[in-house]
């Protein structure tokens, strides 16, 4: 796993030859227990470095499309899993907590309830006020910026750009780790209220 702008905070990515970016899973270290979001399968290598930082105590996934390699490693670690409340009635895999707008999930990690995106409240995650991790809605597929998922796969533009336009309100947010792109280290808030120009 690659360290990322705090000695806490890790990623492992897999490439995407279909849309040519990356696809990004974060763990966030922990002494009560570490937290993984939106997990990708783990390479050898990967699996060994996470398991000689503790492993993980809890995963969260942003949403549906984003269950990726969950189940597997919430077997091999004892991880519980949490997930959307919007998502509660049709949500495929089984889940043991059920976030809903302001949870926090464990001290210092906030969920942020999304609407417009292609599944109903996507979670955004509010990492101790100064790191914003993403999972569809907000992406960056060119350095430096961000951008919005396609129109094509939003539910509702108009209630994605309100979204949007709350997240870039984090007044004290420098940080947006995306899961589908490239991360932004600097100016995090600016990039969100250039989306909603």
């Amino acid at each position: 796993m690659k360290l990322l702008h705090r000695p806490d905070l890790y990623c492992w990515s897999e490439f995407n030859s279909e849309r040519n970016i990356d696809f990004h899973s974060i763990a966030w270290l922990r002494a009560a227990g570490n937290i993984l979001i939106d997990p990708l399968p783990l390479s050898a290598h990967d699996w060994a470095h996470l398991q000689s930082l503790g492993g993980a105590n809890w995963i969260v996934i942003t949403n549906s499309d984003h269950i990726r390699a969950s189940q597997e490693i919430a077997k091999m670690t004892g991880a519980q899993i949490a997930a959307p409340q919007g998502e509660r009635d049709t949500f495929p895999i089984s889940i043991d907590r059920w976030l809903a707008d302001g949870d926090e999930i464990v001290p210092g990690l906030q969920a942020i309830t999304l609407h417009g995106s292609k599944t109903p409240g996507e979670l955004a995650l509010l990492l101790e006020a100064t790191t914003l991790i993403t999972g569809d809605l907000v992406r960056a597929h060119r350095a430096g910026t961000l951008m919005l998922l396609p129109d094509a796969k939003l539910a509702d533009r108009t209630l994605a750009l309100a979204s949007v336009r709350r997240l870039a309100e984090l007044d004290r947010v420098d940080t947006v780790l995306v899961g589908d792109g490239w991360h932004v280290f600097q100016a995090g808030q600016a990039r969100l209220q250039e989306l909603c120009g």
